[in-house]
């Protein structure tokens, strides 16, 4: 098998069982809790889906990246939480269920504002024109690949709650295989890229990322916002969602641009010691008041 027709199996397989298992650990009363405490909300995703993405520009403006692999950062950057987020922010004392619902909103918001993203990077890096309208196509693509699986799970997690809490670590442990066999996918087929660009792009991803979760904590700090608060939005916008990022750009069916994938794939191996490091310095002195 051809990695084109390799990717083609892999793909959909992996999404499907990645946003099934985040289906698996939602439920409607995570959106409920939304409107009971809209503002760390509302920071978290004003800092995700406004302030980041801009930040992402200056930052691969300022490293000066091949077009490809600036469209592949800010693809990165419109990439919702992803559900490790959780299991970080239960381990640095953050509010876990802050968490969940930040990705439950995230991910319904991902639908939009991903392609909105990446068509507007698309214009501006890769020499499109000055404006690139959003495509209706792409917008259903991506709504097929993040929403109906997580509609699916929460439909099994409602309906079977003891066969969703049996499967929630199973399917977490199949997503971990998937993302690295992604990643390596990703690798791959574009080695040559990688170790071209790996200087570059490897200090670009890590400095997104220590941004990234600079302003997750910080921001909410400075608006007065509780520790456990500020350690869930840290998580959960310093975590993003690599998976489906390389998914978008590898997939023969949405960009098909493996040089795109190459910033998520990095940035997927580094969040995780970036993000372990950054729980340990927030939660050192013991559990935050909440």
């Amino acid at each position: 098998m051809n990695s084109g027709s390799l990717l083609t199996v892999l793909l959909p397989l992996a999404l499907g069982i990645i946003m099934l298992g985040l289906g698996l650990s939602l439920s409607v009363e995570d959106f409920r809790r939304v409107g009971r405490q809209p503002r760390p909300v509302v920071v978290a995703l004003l800092c995700q889906t406004v302030l980041l993405p801009l930040l992402c520009f200056a930052l691969v403006k300022a490293f000066g990246l091949a077009p490809a692999l600036a469209v592949g950062m800010l693809l990165l950057a419109a990439s919702p939480g992803g559900t490790t987020a959780n299991l970080y922010s239960h381990l640095a004392h953050g509010d876990v269920a802050l968490n969940i619902s930040l990705t439950a909103v995230n991910s319904l918001l991902a639908v939009v504002t991903l392609p909105l993203v990446v068509n507007l990077s698309l214009a501006h890096f890769m020499g499109e024109g000055s404006t690139l309208p959003l495509q209706f196509d792409k917008v259903l693509q991506v709504f097929l690949i993040v929403l109906v699986p997580v509609a699916i799970g929460m439909a099994l997690r409602a309906r079977f709650p003891g066969f969703a809490a049996r499967m929630n670590r199973p399917v977490r442990l199949v997503s971990v295989l998937f993302l690295v066999a992604i990643i390596a996918l990703a690798v791959f087929k574009d080695w040559n890229t990688l170790v071209d660009y790996a200087p570059s792009i490897g200090l670009a991803a890590l400095a997104f990322n220590l941004l990234s979760l600079a302003v997750g904590y910080g921001v909410p700090r400075l608006l007065g916002l509780p520790a456990r608060q500020a350690i869930a939005i840290g998580m959960e916008i310093g975590i993003h969602n690599g998976t489906l990022a390389i998914a978008v750009a590898l997939s023969p069916a949405l960009l098909n641009n493996p040089t795109m994938a190459i910033p998520a794939a990095i940035y997927s191996l580094i969040m995780f010691v970036t993000a372990a490091v950054f729980g340990w310095l927030v939660s050192r002195r013991g559990p935050p008041p909440a």
